[in-house]
């Protein structure tokens, strides 16, 4: 099982025994996060409500995690889970690519988590995984996803229209990229940006950047 640390967080795949902290704060956030998110399909069982659910979704993203199609990361700050990082869809080959995609429980939003939380899923994706790119995208109106890309000075990279399904309604989305060798030139600098804006300053970087 892959774990991260990070100054303020661990990072770890979910596990059934999970499904209680899980399922309080997705039933707590639930009108906070679900605008943002695509719709389940209709009829299919729901994982915050049924354990058995929730268990067959650990056993799913475990199964990925063995075939390297994905990696699931839990957020746990000061022992209470807060959120999660995914790795998705990642393609070999020669594209060697992937999503990046998150969500935080609404009372930990804005202290910087998740933010903090990517760096360490992007030294795992390139310098575990070996990915070359992995991309976040983000409707525009979601002013707290934007400013997580903001606080690293990502790049971006333009907009997608029409990208996402998003509760029904064919979404745009502004995609951020990061390749490998943006990563190597660049992880220290996002590191002090990072830090820098825990600290109320206001990052410097040549990023055109303006979640999901």
């Amino acid at each position: 099982m892959s774990r991260l640390r990070t100054e303020r967080l661990e990072l770890r795949p979910l596990v059934p025994s999970d499904f209680a902290q899980w399922s309080e704060v997705r039933h707590r956030c639930h009108i906070w996060l679900e605008k943002w998110e695509p719709r389940p399909p209709t009829g299919s069982p729901n994982p915050s409500r049924d354990p058995q659910a929730f268990t067959n979704r650990c056993r799913v993203r475990e199964r990925e995690r063995s075939l390297g199609t994905a990696f699931d990361f839990g957020l746990w700050h000061e022992g209470w889970f807060c959120g999660e990082i995914n790795v998705s869809h990642v393609a070999r080959g020669a594209f060697l690519s992937a999503h990046v995609g998150y969500w935080i429980d609404e009372r930990f939003a804005g202290k910087g988590l998740v933010a903090e939380g990517l760096l360490a899923v992007f030294e795992f994706a390139f310098e575990q995984a070996g990915l070359h790119r992995v991309q976040i995208s983000i409707m525009p109106r979601n002013a707290a996803s934007l400013r997580v890309v903001e606080k690293l000075g990502l790049r971006s990279e333009g907009i997608a229209h029409g990208y996402i399904q998003i509760a029904g309604i064919w979404e745009d989305h502004v995609r951020f990229g990061l390749t490998a060798e943006e990563w190597e030139a660049r992880r220290d600098e996002m590191a002090e940006q990072l830090t820098s804006a825990r600290n109320g300053g206001v990052a410097q970087s040549s990023s055109s950047a303006s979640q999901s």
